[in-house]
């Protein structure tokens, strides 16, 4: 097999859909040996804010000298960023050779009248046959959607169950109230682990804290009052929290504090596992995460910004950091969004600080919302949209309505902010990730 035929082996299984539960995926890595039964594991969930978690987990666990298999998803650049060791892709050959072992077993699975496995179940077992392949120490593992029932949810060794915050999203899949969605996330917490949860709304935390008594496991919750002396800004910021003081880290957004002092409280839960951290790896290690496409700067004069707010929680964080970063600044919005999210919510809350807004389709994706229809959602609120036909059409716009002193700001599905940061790199001819 090789890549194309493995893409298009992904391709044809993605066609599924979502299909929540665990017995397909439990099969598939019964017959390809358990992989994950011989990983040890830091298992993250929750709405907004996992991603750049599981990020500042991994930076500083690689910088104290542990091997880091990370599983992450929606990607940016390309297919292979969701199954990565210390930074780095699966290799072209592993993925072929994975996908082929796996085709393989789903091949039997079919023929013995069971179903085939999903897109992310496929990709969920590759991830685990790779990471024991490479002799991962550990394995920070994020869940596709939910908890309880996605597919990550068949691992055993989780020494921290994460919770990063949760809000609405997924409601078809995950339930109509926050508590509802809150016992599907908190599905990852398992006997025997700690768990480490962002202070949560009310009914949230009741939850988190009920599901941890119940497995009669020690919870950790990050309070944002013990964030202290937080010094913002677009290319560095720096904060103390508890012990530690003048921690620095590169990701802009006012939120991100929140989720390093996340990192860092399950951090210290892994040093009592087994998997101490020198200090300076700490310090080291925050500093140098990179998270690509989370209020990511890519240019200057005029500020290039790259954002995948995506739903409403996440389109308050987004409100929140341009009235922090940018009062008074005039700002162009470039907007594509999927049909199936809240783009309504999104709308309310991040029209008014736009000048003008460019709409676009997110190409290459089944649930794009077509950029005409999300202007004529955007119209009913504001007087300045244009609806373009490419990505390339919106950035070249985008500049033209900007001076120096101006931000350009897109935002909306990650799906198609990867490409749009690469039409940016041709365009200015510096490198943006």
């Amino acid at each position: 097999m090789n890549e194309k035929d493995a893409m298009e082996f992904i391709g044809q299984a993605a066609k599924a859909g979502i299909v929540p539960g665990l017995d397909s995926i439990r099969e598939l890595c019964r017959r390809l040996g358990d992989p994950q039964k011989e990983l040890q594991f830091v298992h993250v969930a929750g709405t907004n804010g996992k991603g750049s978690v599981c990020a500042y987990i991994a930076s500083v666990l690689k910088a104290a000298g542990y091997r880091v298999g990370r599983y992450i998803s929606p990607v940016i650049f390309t297919y292979r960023e969701r199954i990565q060791v210390n930074d780095r892709n699966i290799t072209v050959k592993a993925l072929c050779q994975g996908m082929e072992r796996i085709a393989d077993v789903c091949g039997e699975m079919t023929a013995q009248g069971l179903p085939h496995p999903t897109a992310f179940e496929i990709e969920t077992a590759l991830g685990f046959l790779y990471f024991l392949e490479k002799k991962c120490d550990i394995v920070v593992l994020e869940t596709g959607m939910g908890g309880l029932l996605d597919a990550t949810n068949i691992v055993e060794n989780t020494l921290v169950a994460v919770l990063a915050s949760i809000s609405r999203d997924h409601m078809k899949f995950l339930g109509d109230t926050l508590s509802e969605i809150a016992l599907q996330k908190a599905g990852i917490i398992k006997s025997g682990s700690c768990v480490v949860s962002i202070r949560q709304p009310e009914d949230v935390q009741k939850v988190i804290a009920e599901a941890a008594r119940k497995r009669n496991c020690p919870l950790t919750v990050t309070e944002k009052k013990n964030i202290k002396n937080i010094r913002y800004g677009l290319e560095k910021q720096r904060f103390d929290y508890r012990q530690r003081k003048k921690l620095k880290i590169g990701l802009a957004g006012k939120f991100q504090p929140e989720n390093a002092a996340l990192a860092l409280d399950v951090l210290d839960r892994l040093g009592e596992c087994g998997y101490p951290v020198p200090e300076k790896s700490v310090y080291q290690g925050l500093a140098e995460t990179k998270w690509p496409g989370r209020f990511s700067v890519i240019c200057r004069k005029p500020y290039f910004i790259v954002d995948g707010a995506h739903n409403e929680d996440a389109a308050k964080r987004l409100a929140e950091s341009i009235e922090f970063y940018f009062t008074n600044r005039r700002i162009i919005y470039i907007m594509g969004v999927l049909g199936d999210k809240e783009y309504d919510k999104i709308i309310k809350l991040t029209a008014s600080y736009a000048d003008h807004i460019i709409t676009v389709t997110p190409p290459d994706n089944p649930r794009a919302l077509p950029a005409y229809e999300l202007a004529k959602e955007i119209a009913a609120v504001h007087p300045k949209v244009t609806a373009v036909d490419s990505l390339e059409e919106a950035v070249e716009m985008s500049f033209l309505l900007a001076g120096k002193e101006d931000v350009i700001l897109a935002f909306g599905s990650l799906s198609y902010l990867g490409r749009l940061m690469e039409i940016v790199e041709n365009k200015t001819g510096k490198a943006v990730r």
